[in-house]
């Protein structure tokens, strides 16, 4: 594996400023910041994937969250969102720590990298199909940076699924068309590799008991399961 080519690529991607509209307001947002975060200097930037160069399973989300990824720099690090993903890999035995709170908190991912569509926060978490196909690239470039030894993907959310599955077809997957529908428990095989649907970890989903701890981490031991990472028993 490339290791130095994603670390190159993860570099370039924090200096983008292709999409007008998201580089003003993650940089105002940064700026005014939250009253709990008044004393932080937030990161501000388009946010890199998190993990390993060498993943076997690839979690694809949506975009930073404006006082989340877009302050600590890492993604889904300082919200409640993260809170219920870290939460879950690290009951299956894929993260060192249950929580994350900032970009130099010691968490390490074992055999898992997350990454987005979208590296920038959007304005109510809502990138426009024009920001989503600007940042296209840079999935569709770590993608074959991992495809040596990636095995199977979670995609967190509607919005990701309909991104993710033109970046494969792209970095050189054969992607069926018409391309199937999102749903929570999906699963699709790309010969080398399986991707998996599943809600994604907003606070809408967890708070009204669309997407359970048990339904998240049930799909996170499937997953990991083709990817052939080992996981933890876990009650519930």
């Amino acid at each position: 594996m490339d290791s130095g080519g994603l670390a190159e690529l993860d570099d370039r991607i924090t200096g983008c400023r292709a999409c007008p509209r998201l580089v003003e307001w993650r940089e105002e947002v940064a700026r005014t910041k939250r009253a709990a975060f008044a004393d932080e200097t937030y990161w501000g930037r388009p946010v890199p994937g998190f993990g390993p160069a060498d993943a076997s399973l690839l979690i694809v989300g949506l975009a930073p969250a404006a006082h989340g990824a877009n302050r600590t720099g890492r993604m889904f690090t300082g919200d409640r969102s993260g809170d219920v993903l870290y939460t879950a890999l690290y009951d299956v035995g894929l993260a060192s720590r249950s929580t994350a709170e900032s970009a130099d908190d010691g968490l390490t991912l074992y055999g898992v990298r997350i990454t987005s569509p979208v590296h920038c926060a959007p304005p109510a978490n809502k990138p426009t199909p024009q920001e989503r196909d600007a940042c296209r690239p840079w999935l569709v470039r770590e993608l074959e940076l991992l495809r040596p030894s990636l095995r199977a993907v979670v995609v967190l959310g509607g919005f990701g699924w309909q991104a993710a599955l033109p970046a494969f077809a792209e970095a050189g997957w054969a992607v069926p068309r018409p391309r199937p529908a999102f749903a929570h428990g999906a699963r699709l095989s790309l010969g080398s590799i399986e991707l998996f649907g599943c809600f994604h970890v907003s606070q809408r989903n967890t708070f009204t008991g669309r997407l359970t701890p048990a339904m998240l981490r049930h799909v996170l031991r499937t997953a990991a399961a083709v990817a052939g990472l080992t996981t933890t028993p876990y009650a519930g």
